[in-house]
């Protein structure tokens, strides 16, 4: 295992631009041009300020030389592990997820968000920082969301750590779109690139080119199958009894609120939420809660808003702030969901999927990323703040 964290120096062919350069373009890969100019697409003048987004001091100004800096530092002290039902008294065991941690203390869910980064059901590399951007970009969006809907969070004794109300989950995850993209099994590109037509109970229509931002948001949930999602209809959820009636009905209301919102609040920091993933469970009172991530972009992908148009018109894939790259460059370079072993991510791509998520934080919360300290091992910090915040509970 420790040798799939180990990162290479193999630049990718032209997946990612080369760092030195001193103004990089967030994506360069491209997809056929759309045969119709009468597809809806997204009116970014009419949906964004009429000033260009204040981006560009961000994208490559003095700030991202900064972060690369201190990325290029701590690519060997990524958090890829944590074994807290070692170090905390109380912990009772330990859940090891794609990327979160999640330790029983009895009343609560300890939850650690790791530097992990997964796609295609499998582990890629590890991030530096990732985890405290995902955590801190929750907490951002839970605390924005609360008129839409209650959430499991109790605490916030670590930059990495969320210590949660215990639910029961539901075995749904509400995945919301509002465009033609993706490049996984599940995503929506691929299925009607295959030919279907009705996906999870949504009807499409023929002529959808990708990256075309659909006549409106659309709710296509999964459900586990052993290692990977399963697309499931609205009714094949109640038919199941992975839900009630009741249930699904609000918690999809839930969430297209919820999305509905967050392409608002993203669109008025320059960006498109073009879809994201929810999940829900019900607290001993029971109560709906909105648990694990929201708005992420691990769970999410944004564009940037105001070169969607124009890229989209000349059949470039749009400005990403997210792990499609990613995805993309395995792909690209292995069968990512056959393969036994998988190539190791690049450095470089790894730097910049860092640079990126820390990017998408600093733009949606209008605030800097605080770096965290050196001076104490990771792992240790967490520890002790979460003995802390365990025995004030």
């Amino acid at each position: 295992m420790a040798a799939q964290y180990t990162q290479t120096i193999n630049p990718p062919k032209t997946l990612i631009p080369k760092l030195p350069n001193p103004n990089p373009s967030f994506s360069s890969f491209k997809t056929p041009k759309p045969k119709s100019k009468s597809f809806s697409t997204l009116s970014v003048s009419a949906m964004v300020a009429q000033t260009q987004p204040p981006l560009d001091t961000l994208l490559n100004g003095a700030r991202k030389q900064e972060v690369l800096g201190a990325i290029g530092t701590s690519l060997s002290n990524c958090l890829s592990e944590t074994n807290l039902h070692l170090t905390v008294p109380g912990l009772k065991s330990k859940t090891r997820g794609k990327v979160r941690d999640v330790y029983d203390s009895g009343d609560y869910l300890v939850m650690v968000t790791t530097d992990r980064q997964s796609a295609f059901d499998r582990i890629l590399a590890s991030i530096p920082f990732k985890g405290q951007v995902l955590n801190e970009t929750s907490l951002w969006w839970f605390d924005k969301t609360q008129h839409i809907t209650s959430n499991a969070v109790v605490s916030v004794p670590d930059e990495n750590v969320t210590i949660a109300k215990k639910c029961s989950v539901f075995p749904v995850e509400f995945v919301v779109r509002g465009f033609v993209t993706g490049s996984t099994d599940t995503s929506l590109w691929t299925v009607y690139r295959s030919g279907v037509r009705n996906y999870c109970g949504n009807v499409l229509p023929d002529g959808l080119v990708k990256s075309q931002k659909l006549p409106a948001n659309i709710l296509t949930p999964t459900t586990k199958a052993a290692d990977h999602d399963v697309p499931v209809t609205p009714d094949e959820i109640i038919e199941r009894g992975l839900m009630s009636r009741a249930d699904y009905d609000e918690v999809s209301r839930k969430a297209l609120s919820l999305f509905e919102y967050g392409q608002r609040v993203a669109l008025e920091h320059g960006l498109i939420l073009v879809d994201t993933k929810y999940e829900f469970g019900k607290g001993q009172d029971g109560s709906i809660h909105l648990i694990d991530e929201v708005h992420t972009p691990d769970s999410s992908r944004y564009w940037i808003a105001h070169t969607y148009e124009e890229r989209f018109q000349n059949g470039l894939e749009p400005e990403n702030v997210d792990k499609e790259f990613l995805r993309l460059w395995f792909k690209d370079h292995c069968n990512p969901y056959e393969d036994e072993v998988l190539p190791d991510a690049p450095e470089e791509l790894v730097r910049e999927l860092s640079w990126r998520y820390i990017f998408l934080y600093e733009t949606i919360t209008k605030s800097k990323f605080k770096m965290p300290s050196t001076e104490e091992p990771i792992h240790d910090r967490i520890s002790r703040n979460v003995a802390q915040a365990l025995s004030s509970l």
